[in-house]
């Protein structure tokens, strides 16, 4: 940066002001790309297209009542946590014993309500 005086405060100030701004610009899209990533759901059709295999909707049913993919149910409704999917792929392997635990538990909870 040059050596400010009196005279190049205004502008140095102005350039300043301008980053800051653009900086605040970046953080809030980040956020929001963010968010929108982590409280992404699917339901079936959604996730049979975003699946790299592209399953049919018959593996999908084959998947969920083996308990063999994290899923939420409402009603007779499937439904897919987009970050609980990239994990999944990620891991290549089936929910675990405590997973499945966890989610009849959470399911349980539900229910009651």
């Amino acid at each position: 940066m040059e050596h400010l005086t009196l005279e190049t405060l205004p502008k140095a100030f102005s350039q300043l002001s301008n980053e800051v701004s653009e900086i605040k610009k970046l953080l809030l899209e980040k956020s929001k790309e963010q968010q929108a990533e982590i409280e992404q759901w699917f339901d079936l059709n959604e996730f049979c297209h975003y699946h790299p295999d592209k399953p049919t909707k018959a593996t999908v049913y084959s998947w969920v009542s083996g308990g063999l993919i994290p899923v939420h149910k409402g009603g007779k409704k499937l439904r897919f946590l987009k970050s609980e999917i990239d994990i999944w792929l990620k891991q290549g392997k089936k929910l675990s014993n405590q997973d499945t635990v966890l989610a009849a538990h959470e399911y349980l909870t539900n229910k009651k309500g």
